[in-house]
C-alpha cells in the first residue's frame, strides 16, 4: 500500500529533527494547515509540497514520491548517465578526473557506486578480490571487505569509521532503505565487527583536520586526502546524486609514488 503523503511530510519533518511550527513558520503556513496535512485532513498543494521538501532538504528522487504520493506528476526528471543528452555532462567529468592525473578521481552515484573513474583510480584497488570490483563497484564494499582494500589500510580503524559515518549520514539525508540495508550488510564484516561499536570513536590526544588514507601498495606506505564535489542546483534526479571523490597526496613520498606510478593526462 502506498504511503499517504501526510505520512510521508511527517516522517521527513522529523528525519531533520524539526517541529512543525518551525516548519510551518518557514514555509509561510499555519501551524494548524501543516498539523492538518500530516494527518490527511488536508490535501497539499504541489507548490506546498515543494516548499516543504525544499525547507526540509528532501532529495530530489523523494519530492517526486512526495508529489506522486499527493495524486501530481513529478517534477524532476532522472536522466541516465548513458544518455545522449548527458553526453555534455559526461564528457565534462571526464575532463575533470583526467585534468586530476595522475591523482585518482572518481564518481559516484547516491549508494556510492563508481561510474566513472580515472585511471590512477586503478591503483587504490590493485589487490581487491576481483568479484567485488563489480560491475559497479560500491566504494563501502571494496574499502571495507577483508577481500577489497581492507588488508592494505594501515589505519583501518579510523577509515573505516570515517566511512561508517559517511554511510550512515548518507542513509539518513536521502532516507533511502538500500543505504540502510548496505550499512547493515558492512557492519557485518568480520574486520568492520572487530571495531567494536564504530560510533564510540577513540579520543585522540591531538585533534585531526583530517582523516587520511594510508594505503600499502607494493611496499610504499601511501598517505591520501579526499574531497567530495557535487553539482550546484541540479534539477535532474541522476546530476543531484552524482558527486566526485578526488584524491590528494598528503605527503611527498605519495607525491612521488603516484607521479611515477600513476598514468599522467598533463602534459
Amino acid at each position: 500500500m502506498a504511503t499517504a503523503v501526510g505520512e510521508l511530510v511527517r516522517d521527513w519533518r522529523q528525519r531533520r529533527r524539526r517541529s512543525q511550527m518551525d516548519v510551518a513558520l518557514d514555509v509561510g503556513v499555519s501551524t494548524r494547515h501543516l498539523s492538518f496535512v500530516e494527518t490527511g485532513r488536508s490535501n497539499p498543494s504541489p507548490q506546498l509540497l515543494v516548499a516543504l521538501a525544499e525547507e526540509l532538504a528532501v532529495p530530489l528522487r523523494e519530492r517526486n514520491t512526495l508529489l506522486l504520493a499527493a495524486g501530481y506528476a513529478p517534477r524532476y526528471q532522472e536522466t541516465d548517465l548513458g544518455d545522449a543528452e548527458m553526453r555534455r555532462v559526461r564528457n565534462a567529468l571526464r575532463r575533470l578526473l583526467d585534468s586530476h592525473l595522475p591523482y585518482p578521481g572518481a564518481v559516484i552515484d547516491r549508494m556510492w557506486n563508481v561510474v566513472l573513474a580515472n585511471d590512477a583510480g586503478a591503483l587504490l584497488v590493485e589487490g581487491a578480490n576481483p568479484a567485488l570490483l563489480g560491475p559497479p563497484p560500491n566504494v563501502f564494499r571494496v574499502s571495507l571487505h577483508p577481500d577489497g582494500m581492507a588488508s592494505q589500510v594501515r589505519n583501518f580503524a579510523d577509515w573505516a569509521r570515517y566511512l561508517l559515518g559517511e554511510l550512515r549520514r548518507a542513509a539518513s539525508v536521502s532516507g533511502a532503505p538500500e543505504l540502510e540495508a548496505l550499512l547493515a550488510e558492512v557492519e557485518a564484516y568480520p574486520d568492520v565487527a572487530a571495531l567494536g561499536d564504530w560510533r564510540d570513536s577513540p579520543e585522540s590526544d591531538e585533534p585531526t583536520l583530517l582523516v587520511p588514507l594510508r594505503l600499502e601498495i607494493d611496499g610504499t606506505e601511501l598517505s591520501l586526502i579526499t574531497t567530495l564535489t557535487k553539482f550546484g542546483t541540479p534539477q535532474d534526479v541522476t546530476l543531484s546524486e552524482l558527486a566526485v571523490e578526488l584524491f590528494f597526496p598528503a605527503d611527498e613520498v605519495t607525491e612521488t609514488f603516484l607521479r611515477h606510478r600513476a598514468p599522467s593526462g598533463r602534459s
